[in-house]
């Protein structure tokens, strides 16, 4: 057998290799991030390997910087493995006591761990090409988060601009309010504006819900307000609720991407209820090949979702808090779609009812329901078969 250590950088990767009986066939060696470097590097593999022998590659996970490389590995049918780096920085520090991390030193530990620990998986090429679904979700997550900051500053700017104007909508995040404050961002405005002009615009923006009743409404509230009337803080409202609206175009589109991916997939995880292709193209993103887990419990683990352990002597922990680490994008879907299953589907929310009876709190509560719905979810996606409340 023969094992590869590979270090990534940005502009360059430090590689070694070495055999299963301990003997360096090419001490670390640097190549560059191109495809001169890369092929130097499937040279030097094949130089170092005899007829019959086996290939493990082992590199750190890096984020973008090892995507190409990792592409590069799998194309040339060599296989590879996908270490997390917290995993190398424990067993680098388990070698020895000295403070020495350097990317030479990396290259031999990487390599290192390929040859002592047996259960490392492979990474797979369904986990490669599942990347793009991935960086789908995780590039939605972001929209949707810088959305919602928006989303605040709109109601922090309107409680100066227009308080009174909170009350009389259901919410401030609707087409109709963002369509009267883009055009009459303050109560000044409001207050000024002819009826049939307020009326049009609200009449119009709202498809037919508000009409001439509302428009006297929000304008008598508007010539009573308390609101501040500031040129600069209605500028800067007109301007965040034209952002949010170029947001809602973009995650409108980048949706429409996952859910052409999720109708190629077809997965039975949108089989269960309250679970929309949004929250299942997160879980099985994040997840990747469900082949490299032997249990639902190694997914909780990966998702950060498994209690924390602390026994010394005889001190045990009482109160055992989540790991959080791992996945957070994957831990956020499976805590969010817990909620939604809890609400639609009657098992779980049996389920919840009985953690809540227990005296559990509701996020604790939340957090049991996530692990029985990690167990169904790695059920459903080795069987293949739909979801059904009575199976």
């Amino acid at each position: 057998m023969i094992f590869v250590g590979i270090d990534v950088a940005k502009d360059k990767h430090d590689c070694f290799i070495i055999s299963s009986e301990r003997e360096v066939l090419a001490d670390v060696f640097t190549i560059s991030n191109s495809r001169e470097g890369f092929d130097y590097l499937l040279q030097t593999i094949n130089t170092c390997t005899g007829i019959g022998e086996k290939i493990k590659v082992g590199l750190e996970a890096t984020g973008h910087y090892s995507y190409n490389l990792l592409g590069f590995l799998l194309d040339n049918d060599l296989p590879t493995y996908v270490i997390n780096p917290l995993h190398t920085n424990l067993y680098r520090k388990s070698l020895t006591l000295r403070k020495t991390k350097t990317d030479r030193v990396d290259a031999r530990t990487i390599a290192s761990m390929l040859m002592s620990d047996v259960s490392l998986k492979p990474y797979t090429n369904i986990a490669y090409h599942n990347s793009e679904l991935k960086s789908l979700t995780r590039y939605r997550f972001d929209k949707v988060s810088e959305r919602a900051k928006l989303k605040t500053s709109v109601s922090r700017l309107v409680n100066i601009l227009f308080p009174e104007l909170e009350n009389l909508l259901p919410t401030l995040h609707t087409a109709s309010a963002y369509a009267l404050l883009s055009e009459l961002p303050s109560a000044k405005h409001i207050a000024e504006v002819h009826l049939t002009r307020l009326t049009n615009l609200l009449y119009t923006a709202s498809k037919g819900r508000y009409n001439r009743e509302k428009a006297v409404q929000i304008r008598e509230a508007a010539r009573n307000s308390i609101g501040t009337y500031m040129p600069a803080k209605a500028l800067e409202l007109k301007h965040t609720i034209k952002l949010i609206r170029e947001f809602n175009s973009e995650i409108t589109e980048i949706e429409s991407e996952i859910q052409s991916i999720m109708d190629n997939i077809d997965s039975t995880i949108t089989t269960i209820p309250g679970i929309s292709f949004r929250m299942g193209a997160m879980i099985i993103a994040e997840i990747g090949d469900f082949n490299n887990f032997d249990s639902p419990d190694k997914i909780l683990a990966f998702a950060g979702l498994s209690p924390s352990t602390y026994q010394s002597g005889k001190l045990n922990n009482c109160y055992s808090h989540m790991e959080k680490r791992g996945s957070r994008y994957l831990r956020y879907a499976l805590f969010n779609a817990t909620k939604f299953v809890c609400k639609w589907c009657p098992v779980f929310a049996d389920y919840l009812a009985k953690k809540r009876s227990e005296g559990k709190h509701y996020y604790v509560a939340i957090s049991h329901a996530a692990k029985k719905l990690v167990r169904l979810i790695f059920a459903l996606q080795k069987s293949g078969q739909p979801y059904s409340a009575k199976a």
